[in-house]
């Protein structure tokens, strides 16, 4: 240290020093605190390379597919879409009236069903809402084909009658060009959805037949008291001659295609689920249910999902436990043993993996069912009389049994892995210093193989709740976990919402209990060897 740095801190003399003599330089030229920042740098960016390609195939695979569930459980868009005007006017009725929605109602939910019909989306509509009230499907499947064959081209017989030009679609076109198209909103809303979907279809729309939805919507505005005046003469001789027009009630023409139209719960559950974000995928996964008073709980006869939660976790446990008890000695013993020994042991632990998962659960059937080896084995030894043979497929039991048998490998491989690294030494120590064998496997043996445990468990915790083959053909109703519903929902009901409401519901729980199991026990104690 000079006199000039004398009494200063080190880090005041370094930079005294750098201010001095100038900053280290690299053998390139440039300072060596830049320099050795730009290898860091690259070496950070190679390092991310490498694992991109697993960052990129663990998003696409698992990252968007949970998205995609946690979306789907709220997203409700087939009724605003498929709907769109009758949503925006039904918006306004009041569910908690006995009264039927009103006139313009009924209009909208014309020209929507046309369009839907058309397109082919009412059944899917249909569907969607027969999930919410039984009956619904079949209702718009009916009217889907009956809307287009309405009473409603009287309006256009005495339009056309009035003045010819009518039938011609330029003279639509012009009209709802210019300002009529704000004194006829609903009108003009509908020729531009007529327009859209002729562009669908590779239609030109001048060169199609104006449909008959178009004059009975230009006649409920001008009947309704539309602001046309002096717009064109057609206008004005339409207005004043509606009054005297032969009409057609369309509550009267749903009514004919179904008398379910005229049920007040009908347009309440439309209503209901109209916004395009809902929690009653939420609501039915906990046997609740949507109503226009909000969330309650659905009839006891109706309520299963929780029931099957109960089950899923209590089987899942039992399960585990299970194949704990089993496992534990004989990953001591393959751990115990000469190598050679072990590993052709190690190669009977395995076989499992080498058969089919189908193969496997079908022949615990045939073992466990009444006829089966089983029951005969007991009956041959006289435990079992005859005619009171073991009912143990179908229910619980058979569910535990067969899953346990499956997925014991996956518990016996992790506890191995970590018994083979506890060295015997430990226990011939606490012998030597008097502890019994029964203390020297608790206390010193027993801690040590924990991790191995607790591998073990998470792993096959986390199998067994979200298993649903094993438990759909040995589990009976009894026996099915809550997997077996949600799979059910995919490929046979088709109502994803719900599918994918209860996955996420099953997906918190897995995590809370992770989470719960990392602050009883710590994660950092998990130990695959």
């Amino acid at each position: 240290m000079t006199d000039s740095t004398a009494g200063m801190t080190p880090e005041e003399a370094r930079r005294a020093d750098e201010a001095h003599t100038g900053p280290m330089l690299a053998a390139d030229g440039t300072p060596l605190k830049k320099s050795l920042a730009r290898a860091l740098r690259r070496q950070k960016l190679r390092a991310l390379g490498l694992i991109a390609p697993l960052l990129v195939f663990v998003l696409i695979t698992f990252v968007v597919p949970i998205g995609d569930m946690l979306l789907r459980s709220i997203k409700n868009d087939i009724v605003a879409d498929t709907l769109p005007a009758t949503v925006e006017t039904l918006a306004d009725w009041d569910a908690d009236a006995s009264e039927l929605p009103g006139d313009d109602v009924w209009m909208a939910f014309y020209v929507d069903m046309w369009f839907a019909a058309e397109r082919k989306e009412h059944t899917r509509l249909g569907s969607r809402l027969n999930y919410e009230q039984t009956g619904v499907s079949s209702l718009f499947r009916k009217t889907g084909r009956r809307v287009d064959r309405f009473d409603t081209d009287v309006y256009t017989d005495q339009l056309v009658d009035l003045d010819p030009s009518w039938e011609d679609p330029a003279s639509w076109a012009a009209m709802l060009d210019g300002p009529a198209a704000d004194a006829l909103p609903l009108t003009a809303e509908t020729w531009e959805r007529w327009k859209e979907f002729n562009v669908e279809e590779g239609d030109a729309v001048l060169e199609e037949d104006v449909p008959d939805f178009l004059f009975t919507t230009l006649y409920y505005e001008l009947n309704n008291g539309a602001e046309v005046d002096g717009m064109s003469d057609r206008l004005d001789a339409a207005k004043a001659a509606v009054g005297e027009f032969e009409t057609v009630s369309l509550q009267e023409q749903f009514a004919d295609a179904d008398e379910d139209w005229l049920d007040p719960e009908v347009w309440k559950t439309i209503q209901l689920y109209s916004p395009r974000v809902t929690s009653g995928y939420f609501a039915n996964s906990v046997d609740m249910q949507l109503t226009p008073e909000g969330i309650e709980p659905r009839p006891d006869n109706q309520q299963i999902y929780g029931i099957l939660f109960k089950r899923t976790l209590f089987m899942s446990l039992v399960i585990t436990g299970s194949c704990i008890m089993l496992a534990y000695p004989v990953a001591w013993l393959l751990s115990n043993l000469p190598m050679r020994t072990a590993n052709l042991l190690m190669i009977l632990v395995l076989l499992p993996f080498w058969t089919s998962l189908l193969v496997r659960t079908s022949a615990w059937k045939v073992m466990l069912q009444q006829q089966g080896v089983i029951n005969d084995v007991l009956v041959w030894l006289g435990l079992v009389a005859d005619d009171a043979r073991l009912t143990m497929i179908n229910n619980q039991f058979g569910t535990i049994v067969a899953m346990t048998h499956i997925l014991l490998p996956f518990m016996i491989l992790p506890m191995y892995s970590v018994m083979s690294t506890i060295p015997p030494s430990y226990l011939r120590a606490a012998k030597s210093l008097g502890a019994t064998n029964w203390t020297a496997f608790w206390r010193v043996y027993f801690p040590q193989s924990v991790p191995g445990i607790g591998a073990g468990s998470i792993l096959v915790f986390i199998l067994a709740i979200g298993y649903y083959i094993t438990p759909e053909i040995v589990g009976g109703n009894t026996g099915t976990f809550i997997s077996n519903r949600i799979a059910y929902h995919i490929s046979s009901s088709l109502n994803w919402g719900l599918a994918a409401a209860l996955g996420t519901i099953l997906l918190v729980v897995v995590l809370v209990l992770y989470w719960a199991y990392d602050k009883i026990v710590g994660i950092d104690n998990v130990k695959l060897g």
